[in-house]
């Protein structure tokens, strides 16, 4: 199967995304930066609406594409976003602050030790990560290892993993401790552009780690006594798994 061919048919057909939406969609690609292919933008627009989520856990915000995605069509919930790379963070608070400001609500405003006042940050726990509010999306920047810890246990009804792909396994135990009963993880980019099909001796040698890791995630989810999933073929592979 063609996946540029089918993304781009898809994208054809598809309910048109907000002019804001697709100007952030549009600048990312323009600037080599990866975002959620038309078909999953198109599914989690399914989701969010079929769903009706109210607290949206977000591991891997980038430029905040999906983040706004997922508020544009799940406006009353609250969305927590995690991300760690500080090139990809510049951005999103860019698009976040922009975006947020001029529809919910305002960045708010919070102090802390050895930050100017008015900055939009707060140093949360031992200086692990820095949280900024916009509106009704919490962005943490650090590592999502560090993060998860610290949130509650089932606190939020709708998880979407789409960090580096060597983490998913490490990460799916705290993931499956937040996600509520009856909650829902939706996890991108799981064929790995076809290697997790294959045998690891037939991908690259730097890729071996993550082809290992990611098969590895696939067969957790398939048996967790927890869980109930299923890998849809879509776009680069999605894998939503339902908490029992």
């Amino acid at each position: 199967m063609n996946i540029n061919r089918t993304e781009k048919y898809i994208d054809l057909t598809q309910e048109q995304l907000p002019d804001y939406l697709m100007n952030i969609r549009e600048n990312a690609l323009e600037n080599g930066i990866p975002i959620i292919r038309p078909s999953v933008q198109g599914f989690l627009r399914f989701m969010m609406r079929y769903a009706k989520p109210q607290n949206i856990l977000e591991i891997g915000t980038a430029v905040g594409f999906s983040s706004l995605l997922m508020h544009e069509y799940a406006p009353d919930a609250h969305i927590t976003t995690i991300e760690n790379y500080e090139p990809r963070l510049v951005t999103a608070r860019e698009n976040l602050a922009g975006c947020m400001s001029s529809t919910k609500a305002d960045v708010s405003e919070c102090a802390a030790d050895g930050d100017p006042a008015g900055d939009t940050a707060a140093r949360t726990g031992e200086d692990k990560y820095r949280v900024r509010h916009f509106g009704s999306i919490t962005l943490c920047e650090g590592n999502a290892e560090d993060i998860l810890p610290e949130l509650e246990d089932e606190a939020y009804d709708f998880v979407f993993l789409d960090a580096a792909k060597g983490q998913y396994i490490i990460l799916l135990p705290q993931i499956v401790r937040v996600l509520r009963h009856g909650g829902l993880l939706v996890a991108d980019n799981c064929m790995q552009d076809g290697d997790v099909i294959e045998s690891r001796y037939a991908v690259r040698r730097r890729d071996r780690t993550i082809h290992d890791r990611m098969r590895e995630y696939l067969s957790a989810v398939s048996v967790h006594p927890e869980l109930s999933s299923s890998i849809l073929p879509m776009a680069d592979g999605v894998t939503v798994s339902y908490r029992k």
